[in-house]
């Protein structure tokens, strides 16, 4: 075929393309599912459907490494049922995975992640799943943090517990195609509206792309609850419905993915750095987490402090003590440390409030149903599963917060840049239990490697080097000068 010549609409592609409104009844029935069959059944069930589907082309399979980028490799569907028990690839290809010796690692499918796509955004014929990323020898690999909050989430079920999580995701929409690969401290971040919080014109280009990517979040079953301009000129905030802990983590990749991609098609740039212009509020990811047992919410007590059970004072505690230390987790970027400014709404005072956002623990007005703490601390470029994994293990085995009596409560700060976050982390023998003494060393070597290639002081203007070399920017070409 001629390199010019463009195939005519014939018919040829009979691909599977669904509407919106069928797309969300699908995905809400499928969630629905999930949470009361066996995966055994549901992977019969889909293992027939995918068989039937002749319209259906490719099954997406998803992953996160440690860093929290995100994966996606396509299988053909006929291959994917005949090996979906024995998926292998390269991890040593993948920063953060596997040293090149060992570099074969298995991909585990969850059954019960399916979920069908909206074909103009993700194209035709597919449907996408979760897997958990074992070892050769099929035990869990101790990077993959999906894998191992999904053995939390056990652990808490044979106790009677049920973690839910609800995310609020902030990022920025900002001009121009692969704007943050081709940032230049020079010439900055090209906002695209002036305006503010709830304030944008109906057909103005931020409101455009929050309609366009809350149409396919809802069609995703995310069941959005508001979706607005933020704060700050060019942000964003499309909030959604809280989910058991690991689909609502799944739920935030997914949320970033459909944001940049929307993004892309209108010829613009969503950016989910922290802080990617000086001067104004920055983003953060405030993660409103709740416990339930027998179907009851245990963070509830109707005369209790602010409404809250002794149950979720304790699990404040223990988060505040540890919270030093945690910082490196929930603000994983040289650039997060310029948003814990107090001179814009940052969280970075180690206390809790019903009232003063500057907390990094706010306690919402909720009733029986609704009763929450919000963890305002975590900035929306930290990995979701490594973020939720370390406040929820912290929550349930952390020491309490001392306090003695006969001396006034000092206000304590987070750590203000990353390089002290570093110091924290490694120091901390409570965190190294937490996530695993080689998980523990392989992730602060990649936040050392950040932080050696910009300049210890943050400074007023947001640097060439903090955003090249996130680990979120797709500049694979880089790597090899870390």
């Amino acid at each position: 075929m001629a390199k010019d010549t463009i195939l005519p609409s014939t018919g040829l592609k009979n691909f599977l393309e669904i509407t919106y409104d069928t797309l969300e009844e699908m995905n809400l029935r499928a969630a629905e599912r999930a949470e009361k069959e066996s995966p055994e059944d549901l992977e019969k069930e889909y293992r027939e459907y995918l068989t039937k589907e002749k319209r259906l082309k490719a099954v997406t399979l998803c992953f996160s490494d440690i860093e929290g980028r995100f994966h996606m490799l396509d299988y053909d569907k006929q291959y994917f049922l005949g090996a979906a028990d024995n998926l292998t690839f390269d991890g040593s290809s993948i920063k953060g995975f596997t040293a090149q010796q060992e570099s074969d690692l298995r991909l585990a499918v969850d059954w019960t992640s399916i979920l069908w796509l909206p074909s103009d955004v993700f194209g035709p014929g597919k449907v996408i799943m979760f897997a958990s990323v074992l070892n050769r020898d099929k035990t869990p690999y101790e990077s993959d943090f999906r894998s191992r909050l999904e053995h939390l989430v056990e652990d808490l079920k044979k106790k009677g517990l049920t973690a839910y999580l609800a995310a609020e995701v902030e990022g920025f929409l900002v001009d121009g195609l692969n704007a943050e690969q081709n940032f230049s401290e020079e010439n900055g971040f090209k906002i695209i509206s002036t305006g503010g919080y709830f304030h944008s014109l109906p057909k103005d280009r931020l409101k455009m792309f929050i309609d366009a990517a809350a149409e396919a979040q809802r069609a995703m079953g995310f069941q959005n609850e508001k979706d607005h301009p933020e704060v700050a000129p060019s942000q964003f905030e499309l909030c959604f419905s809280y989910a058991n802990v690991v689909r609502a983590c799944d739920r935030i990749q997914l949320y970033k993915l459909i944001c940049r991609q929307i993004a892309a098609n209108m010829g613009m740039t969503a950016t989910f750095l922290p802080k990617p212009v000086s001067g104004i509020n920055g983003s953060g990811m405030h993660m409103n987490l709740s416990f339930a047992k027998g179907g009851e919410n245990i963070f509830y007590k109707k005369d209790g402090e602010d409404g809250l059970s002794p149950f979720a004072w304790d699990i404040i505690s223990r988060i505040l003590n540890h919270a030093p230390e945690l910082s490196l987790v929930l603000n994983s970027s040289v650039n997060a440390y310029r948003r814990l400014d107090p001179h814009f709404e940052a969280p970075n005072q180690i206390k809790v409030s019903s009232v003063d956002r500057g907390s990094m623990i706010r306690i919402p007005a909720g009733n029986k149903k609704t009763a929450r703490i919000e963890v305002r601390s975590v900035a929306p470029d930290a990995n979701p599963y490594i973020a939720t994994f370390a406040i929820l293990k912290t929550a349930l085995e952390g020491e309490p917060l001392k306090k003695d009596e006969s001396k006034r409560d000092r206000l304590r700060y987070l750590p203000g840049n990353i390089n002290d976050a570093i110091k924290l982390y490694k120091a901390s023998d409570f965190l190294k239990g937490v996530m695993g003494e080689g998980a523990h060393e392989k992730y602060v070597k990649f936040k050392q490697d950040a932080a050696d290639r910009s300049p210890k002081e943050l400074g007023a203007i947001v640097k060439t080097s903090e955003v090249v070399y996130h680990h979120e920017i797709t500049n694979q070409m880089l790597w090899n000068k870390f």
